[in-house]
């Protein structure tokens, strides 16, 4: 089977799409498929780790200009393209060829039905990973992993023969978590505060992760706590989360780029964090959390997060203090945490990958 991804990653847009693919990749891949990305250069875009990861790359050329011309008709998010798409399709017809790929896997909140429609003559299948339904698509399938998202959502922008596959349970996470998830669980069955993790996505261009530290300086932690901050290389504030870290009252380290987050997840107490991929996750672990919408597409879930009681949520990172503190004086802290986790984990499995991975190959044969 060949599988064709278009994704992007960049300052703006973020890392999560191009890594929530790689994981789909990966299982791919392991089924015996061949994968190829698409994505454009833009500033902040993950291709070398795309082919570090063994996956061949099309680049297309970036932006020459900081802005783009579009027009008041265009999506939401048209600027993240970096082109206008009828340019992107002309890049993307020359960098696939004459070839017709089993799918075209597209994952990019500045496409849509013109789009997918325009690229048909290129691949059997098509396959849009989306988290918003806000815009008409052209697709068999249709993915987005987000609790508290319906089909209903999606019933006035897709055509009427298309599978959905709708919800964490089919939140694309590596296998290690899986792997990791009795562990990690056996862990919440006595809970504690002691080593915390952040992670605001691999950029958090606003410097959350900043206001989170300073705000844990007014908490109470226990003087032999611990904190790990996860960061992306293009983060444009780690120098001084860095320099931050070293005046932390509690032993402090800053990683960046981390392969082993399952683990890191797995050891941790608390995670504070931004309400992305990154939140199902914790939730397959289990892992208590604090989280924090950092962008419109995240908002619903971490809404959801709250309602289904599986996540404290909290607006700015200055507020995380007083949440943090309202719990660690809680006189049941010990039951909240044990019920943030039984929630958690309830979410997702981890095998959504695994299912996604099944559904492409029922497509194909």
């Amino acid at each position: 089977m060949n599988v064709v991804f278009r994704t992007d990653a960049s300052v703006q847009i973020g890392t999560g799409h191009v890594m929530r693919c790689l994981t789909l990749a990966d299982a791919l891949r392991e089924r015996g498929a061949r994968c190829t990305f698409i994505c454009r250069a833009h500033t902040g875009n993950l291709i070398n780790l795309i082919r570090q990861r063994g996956y061949p790359v099309l680049e297309l050329p970036a932006q020459e200009s900081q802005t783009v011309s579009i027009s008041p008709d265009s999506l939401k998010h048209a600027q993240w393209l970096g082109t206008d798409w009828v340019t992107d399709v002309k890049h993307t017809r020359e960098a696939l060829g004459s070839q017709v790929v089993d799918w075209l896997v597209v994952d990019h909140y500045a496409l849509d039905y013109q789009w997918e429609q325009a690229l048909r003559p290129h691949c059997q299948h098509l396959m849009v990973m989306d988290d918003l339904a806000d815009r008409a698509h052209d697709c068999d399938l249709l993915l987005d992993q987000n609790l508290g998202r319906t089909e209903l959502d999606y019933s006035p922008y897709l055509p009427l023969k298309v599978t959905t596959l709708i919800g964490p349970r089919y939140a694309l996470l590596r296998p290690e978590f899986g792997a990791l998830r009795a562990t990690s669980l056996g862990r919440r069955t006595h809970p504690r505060i002691k080593r915390l993790l952040i992670t605001m996505g691999g950029v958090d261009k606003a410097n959350v992760t900043g206001d989170v530290l300073n705000a844990l300086r007014n908490c109470t932690l226990p003087p032999d706590s611990h904190i790990t901050v996860v960061m992306g290389t293009h983060a444009p504030w780690l120098n001084n989360i860095q320099a931050t870290s070293q005046t932390m009252p509690w032993s402090t380290q800053v990683l960046v780029n981390v392969n082993h987050m399952a683990r890191l997840m797995a050891e941790s107490d608390l995670i504070i964090g931004a309400a992305g991929g990154t939140v199902w996750e914790s939730c397959s672990l289990g892992l208590p959390s604090l989280v924090i919408a950092l962008a419109d597409n995240q908002r619903t879930g971490a809404s959801a997060l709250r309602k289904a009681g599986a996540a404290l949520t909290f607006e700015n990172g200055l507020d995380v203090s007083a949440l943090l503190q309202h719990l660690l004086n809680s006189d049941d802290h010990v039951f909240q945490l044990q019920q943030l986790s039984t929630k958690a984990a309830a979410i997702t499995q981890g095998n959504g990958a695994a299912l996604v991975t099944q559904t492409l190959e029922r497509w194909h044969a």
